[in-house]
C-alpha cells in the first residue's frame, strides 16, 4: 500500500532507525513499510502516525488508495 512514511521521515531529517527506534520495530520493518512490501498492523501505523503527528489516513493517503482500488475493479 502506497504511504508517504520516506517523505515525512526525510523531511524531519531522521533516519530508518532513528525511526524504527521511536516505533519499537527493526530498521528492516521500516525498509520495507518505505517501499510498501509491507502493510503494518493498525497499531503500528498509529504509532508512525503520531510520530510524524499525522493520522493514519494521511499517512496512508486511503483516500487515493481506495480510489485507486476501485479502478483496478
Amino acid at each position: 500500500m502506497k504511504n508517504k512514511i520516506k517523505d515525512l521521515r526525510i523531511s524531519k531529517n531522521m533516519t530508518q532507525q532513528q525511526l524504527a527506534d521511536l516505533v519499537f520495530v527493526s530498521n528492516r520493518t521500516i525498509i520495507s513499510l518505505e517501499k510498501e512490501q509491507y502493510n503494518p498492523s493498525i497499531m503500528l501505523a498509529y504509532k508512525i502516525a503520531l510520530v510524524f503527528n499525522t493520522t493514519i489516513e494521511e499517512l496512508y493517503g486511503l483516500e487515493e488508495n481506495l480510489k485507486n482500488e476501485h479502478k483496478n475493479i
